[in-house]
């Protein structure tokens, strides 16, 4: 039986052609069944995410019957052959532990692929798509991504502009977010996807001041906050201790003299200004504002620029040990059989499996 990981992922095809193939997390299992019956696969595990759709699976052939695997996830034929990658053996596991650790995502050392190998893996065990093999390389994959994670730093640093900015106003406060109120202007893309973060974080209030104030609105009820008209943001803005602006205005909303009367309406408490907006929402002598803390897009952009630089640097040691742990279940999966002398074991070391485990959640 051979041991293979058939794919394709961000690297090498269009989001137009990975949305076709994608599964929900509710339809894993039932994928997977038609994957291990319909292509003759002893043990299978999907795994769908934004980024990639990969099979791992035990059988009997590879070559040749890769593509067609596909086609149980639409029903239809998929082009996929051109953007397919195919591992095997020590190959498919090196490449699982890489996807598990965050190594070959698109921001390096990222953490959710780690919780969505371990949903694929757990849809395929309550399915009873795994066997020994799957079992122990997965169980495998996971702890090899544990050791990652605690003796390298390629998960430390934001590596987003919104994740940069929770990561500052954290370091300001202290103590986490628990505490503070959050106020964003403009509800645009950007500015959403920044508050995702800092409510995501335990942040107690949000405001949502907008030039709609029906979108501030809709806005303001998905995070359990408070709508805000723009004409009122000054007032606003002495309840924020965090403020997000990005309105897309050709000219700044927010100036000294104005923020100069915010800060004594707070009785200086401090104030973080996160200006993600280009052309800049606030002017940059707001800086000079004492216990502001101004921050606009070159900033964290930076920030996020070092971050990615660090992590890089921790590739190497990543490596080591996934090649490491790689030849560690290698050898628990094929162990030499020297007195059977069965000659098919010399030739093609992937012929037998071995080994025990069992599958746990």
């Amino acid at each position: 039986m051979k041991l293979f990981i058939a794919g394709l992922s961000y690297k090498t095809a269009p989001v137009e052609l990975r949305e076709r193939l994608a599964v929900t997390p509710a339809r894993l299992r039932c994928a997977g069944c038609r994957l291990k019956i319909g292509g003759g696969l002893s043990e299978a595990v999907l795994l769908s995410t934004c980024n990639r759709v990969e099979i791992y699976g035990l059988a009997d052939h590879v070559n040749g019957n890769i593509a067609p695997l596909f086609r149980h996830l639409t029903g239809r034929a998929q082009d996929v052959e051109p953007h397919l990658y195919v591992h095997e053996g020590d190959e498919a596991v090196r490449h699982l532990f890489s996807v598990v650790s965050g190594l070959d995502s698109m921001v390096i050392g990222e953490t959710e692929i780690t919780g969505q190998v371990k949903h694929a893996y757990q849809a395929a065990c309550e399915a009873k798509l795994t066997g020994r093999v799957l079992n122990r390389v997965f169980q495998a994959a996971l702890q090899t991504a544990k050791q990652i994670r605690t003796r390298t730093g390629i998960g430390r640093g934001a590596t987003s502009a919104g994740s940069v900015a929770v990561e500052l106003a954290g370091k300001i406060f202290g103590g986490g977010l628990g505490r503070q109120s959050v106020m964003i202007i403009g509800a645009g893309k950007m500015g959403e996807a920044c508050v995702r973060h800092l409510a995501r974080k335990g942040a107690r209030s949000v405001l949502v001041s907008n030039r709609s104030f029906e979108r501030a609105q809709e806005l303001a009820a998905e995070f359990g906050g408070r709508a805000v008209r723009l004409d009122d943001k000054l007032q606003a803005l002495t309840e924020a201790d965090i403020v997000v602006s990005s309105t897309g205005c050709p000219q700044a909303i927010l100036h000294r003299a104005e923020i100069e009367a915010v800060m004594r309406s707070r009785r200086n408490r401090p104030l973080v200004l996160i200006d993600i907006a280009v052309p800049r929402d606030i002017d940059a002598d707001v800086q000079f504002v004492p216990n502001v803390y101004l921050y606009n897009i070159d900033d964290l952009e930076a920030i996020v620029r070092e971050n990615v630089r660090h992590r890089e640097l921790e590739l190497a040691q990543c490596r080591a040990i996934i090649a490491q742990q790689t030849a560690a279940v290698m050898a628990k999966l094929m162990p030499v059989r020297k007195e059977h002398h069965d000659p098919r074991i010399q030739t093609n070391p992937d012929w037998v499996f071995s080994g025990a485990a069992i599958c746990r959640g």
